[in-house]
C-alpha cells in the first residue's frame, strides 16, 4: 500500500482511520469501498463528491472500489438510470474493472439470510396495516409498542415468508421486520421492516420476485458479501449504523466478514437544491429543459455546461472532508471550475452584443492577418491568423458617448488597442432617429500594430477584442447563470419563487472561423467573456452551438446584491 506521501487528496479523518487500520493489519491487507445509488434517477453534484472519495480512496491505498446498484425499489427503477450512473462515473475519470454489482444479484442469498433469522428467532412476519404499524412505533418520549403478531412461531413465520415470496398475498399484507427492541430510543432499532411485498417487474429479475428487501437490510450484506472494508457514507445514516451492526452480528455465523461503516458530512451547496423530489419538480414542471439541464446540479447537466471531471475533483480535495454539516458556497465549485479551464481551454474570439466599427483611414480593400496565440501559456500550441480590416465587430458596451469614471475604453477623442492589432482613436459614433446607437468610428495609428518595432511607442489603458465583419460566422450562444437568486432556495417562500429569471439567456453571437470546427464537448475561453464548450447535444461541426460555462471571474456578488 502507498504511505501517505504518495496519496492524492489532503488529509482528513477518514483517511486517518484507513492509516490506523493499514498500520495494525486490522483487514489483512484488503482494501475496499463501494459507491451504492439507486437506479432511479440522475447524479447530482452530491455524489460526485462521494464517488471521488471512495474511488480516491481505492486508488490512492491501492485497493478497488466497487459500482453497486441498490436496486431494491422495482417500482422506480430503470435502465436508463443504470446508463446514465455508470457513464457520470466514467466521466468523472473512474473505472470499476470488474468489479461491478448490484443488490439484484444477491436476492437468493438475502432471502436466505433472511430465513435464518427467522429460524434464530430474530426476525418475523408482521400482519398488522401500515397506519397501526406507525401508531405502534411510538415517539422519542413514549417507548414503541409490540406487535401483535410478534411472538408468532418460528414455524408459522417461515411458512408466512415463504407464501410471501410465493406470490400468495397482495401488497401491504404482510412484512418482515427484525426482532430487536420497540422501547429503543434509536428508531431504526424498533423492529425495523427488513422485506416488503411489492408486485411490481424488476428492470433485472422481471417477475422472478414479488418481494423486496430494504436498503438498510441489503446494503449491509451485501458490503459483507463484496468483503468492504470501509462502507462510507453520508451523515443521515449515523443514526443506521446500529442497525448496520446488528444485522451483521446475527449474520456472523453465514457472512464472516463485518465492514466498518463510516459517516462523512453530505454537500451543501448555495444557489442550488439537492434533493431529488425538488429536482424531478423542476423537470417535471418545465422549470428546466430536461435532467442535462446546464443550470441543474445533476452529472449530465454539469457536463453539458462544460463543467470538468478534474474541477470537481480539485472541489472536493478543496472542500475536505469532515464529520460536522457546513455550507460551501457556489463560488468555490466554480472557482475551481475556473482554474482547471484556464490552464487547459485553448482561447478564442467571439462578440457577443455586436456594434460595428469602421476604421475610417484603413484602405478599403486591405485585409492583414494578425495574430493571435492559441493559449498564453502554452507557446507551444501556436497561433491562429486573424484578418483584419476596414469593418470590424466589437462589443457594444465597448463604446460609450459620454464615459463614466474608469471607462477606458471607446469614447470621442480616446485611444485604445485593438487587440492583437493597432492602436485606434474614436472619433464619433452614429444614431438612428431614435438614439440608437449604430456605427463607431475610429482612426488608426499605422505604426503600432502589435509584434512590430515600435509597436508600443503609445501608450492605451484600453485593450477590445474585435472580429471582422468579412470574415465571422453567426453562431447560437446560451448564457447560463445560476438557476436560483438566492443562497438558500426555499427558505423563506417556495422553492420554485426563488428561480432566477435571467438563468438562460439565448443569443445569437459572431464567432471567429476557427470557432466553427470546434467538436462538441470542446471547451475555449472567449476572451474577456469567460468559459464556453460546444454543447454535447445541439452543437455540430460546422454549425457549433456554445453553452457559457462560468465567467472569467466571480461577479455573482456585486452584480446580483
Amino acid at each position: 500500500m502507498p504511505n501517505s506521501t504518495e496519496k492524492h487528496a489532503p488529509a482528513n479523518f477518514i483517511r486517518h482511520m484507513i492509516d490506523e487500520d493499514v498500520s495494525q493489519n486490522k483487514w489483512g491487507g484488503r482494501f475496499a469501498t463501494r459507491f451504492p445509488p439507486e437506479p432511479n434517477g440522475y447524479l447530482h453534484y452530491g455524489h460526485a463528491k462521494s464517488i471521488c472519495l471512495n474511488f480516491g480512496l481505492a486508488r490512492d491505498y491501492g485497493g478497488q472500489c466497487h459500482m453497486r446498484f441498490d436496486d431494491t425499489n422495482p417500482e422506480k427503477e430503470e435502465q436508463e438510470y443504470v446508463d446514465a450512473i455508470l457513464d457520470a462515473v466514467r466521466w468523472l475519470g473512474f473505472d470499476w474493472g470488474e468489479h461491478q454489482f448490484f443488490a439484484s444479484d444477491y436476492f437468493d442469498r438475502l432471502y436466505a439470510l433472511a430465513e435464518f433469522l427467522i429460524q434464530q428467532g430474530m426476525a418475523y412476519v408482521d400482519s398488522q396495516t401500515a397506519e397501526a404499524m406507525r401508531e405502534h412505533r411510538g415517539t422519542h418520549l413514549i417507548p414503541g409498542q409490540n406487535s401483535p403478531f410478534r411472538e408468532r412461531s418460528v414455524v408459522d413465520n417461515l411458512d408466512l415468508f415463504r407464501r410471501m415470496k410465493a406470490g400468495e398475498f397482495p401488497d401491504g399484507a404482510h412484512v418482515l421486520r427484525a426482532k430487536i427492541d420497540m422501547a429503543s430510543p434509536n428508531f431504526n432499532l424498533r423492529d425495523p421492516v427488513l422485506y416488503r411485498i411489492r408486485h411490481a417487474e424488476h428492470h433485472r429479475t422481471g417477475n422472478l420476485w414479488c418481494i423486496y428487501p430494504l436498503y438498510d437490510y441489503t446494503h449491509c450484506i451485501s458490503d459483507a458479501l463484496e468483503r468492504i472494508t470501509h462502507s462510507i457514507c453520508t451523515l443521515e445514516f449515523e443514526d443506521h449504523r446500529p442497525l448496520y451492526d446488528w444485522v451483521l452480528d446475527q449474520l456472523a455465523p453465514q457472512l464472516g466478514w463485518h465492514p466498518q461503516q463510516i459517516e462523512f458530512a453530505r454537500l451543501n451547496l448555495t444557489y442550488v437544491v439537492l434533493s431529488k423530489r425538488k429536482l424531478i419538480q423542476l423537470v417535471e414542471s418545465q422549470a428546466v429543459d430536461s435532467w442535462d439541464d446546464p443550470r441543474l446540479p445533476t452529472l449530465v447537466g454539469a457536463r453539458r455546461r462544460g463543467f470538468t471531471a478534474a474541477g470537481f475533483q480539485l472541489f472536493t480535495d478543496r472542500i475536505g472532508v469532515s464529520k460536522a454539516d457546513s455550507w460551501i458556497d457556489m463560488s468555490v465549485l466554480e472557482e475551481c471550475m475556473r482554474e482547471d479551464l484556464n490552464l487547459n481551454a485553448e482561447r478564442r474570439i467571439a462578440v457577443l452584443n455586436p456594434i460595428k466599427l469602421i476604421i475610417d483611414n484603413y484602405p478599403e480593400n486591405l485585409q492583414e492577418d494578425c495574430f493571435a496565440p492559441n493559449h498564453p501559456l502554452k507557446p507551444e500550441l501556436g497561433k491562429r491568423a486573424i484578418p483584419l480590416s476596414k469593418e470590424l465587430w466589437i462589443e457594444r458596451e465597448d463604446y460609450m458617448e459620454t464615459p463614466s469614471k474608469g471607462f477606458f475604453r471607446l469614447y470621442p477623442g480616446n485611444r485604445v488597442r485593438l487587440r492583437y492589432a493597432y492602436v485606434i482613436e474614436c472619433t464619433h459614433a452614429d444614431y438612428d432617429a431614435n438614439g440608437q446607437l449604430l456605427t463607431v468610428h475610429a482612426e488608426y495609428l499605422p505604426d503600432t500594430k502589435s509584434g512590430t518595432p515600435g509597436s508600443d511607442s503609445v501608450k492605451v489603458k484600453g485593450n477590445i477584442h474585435w472580429l471582422p465583419v468579412k470574415s465571422v460566422e453567426a453562431c447560437e450562444v446560451r448564457l447560463y447563470d445560476r438557476l436560483f437568486s438566492v443562497p438558500h432556495p426555499g427558505t423563506e417562500q417556495d422553492f420554485m419563487l426563488d428561480i432566477n429569471p435571467h438563468s438562460k439567456q439565448i443569443i445569437q453571437a459572431w464567432i471567429e472561423p476557427a470557432l466553427t470546427g470546434a467538436q462538441a464537448e470542446e471547451r475555449f475561453q472567449f476572451e474577456r467573456h469567460g468559459y464556453f464548450v460546444a454543447d454535447r447535444v445541439d452543437s455540430h461541426v460546422g454549425k457549433p452551438v456554445f453553452n457559457r460555462t462560468v465567467g472569467l471571474k466571480d461577479t455573482w456578488g456585486k452584480t446580483h446584491a
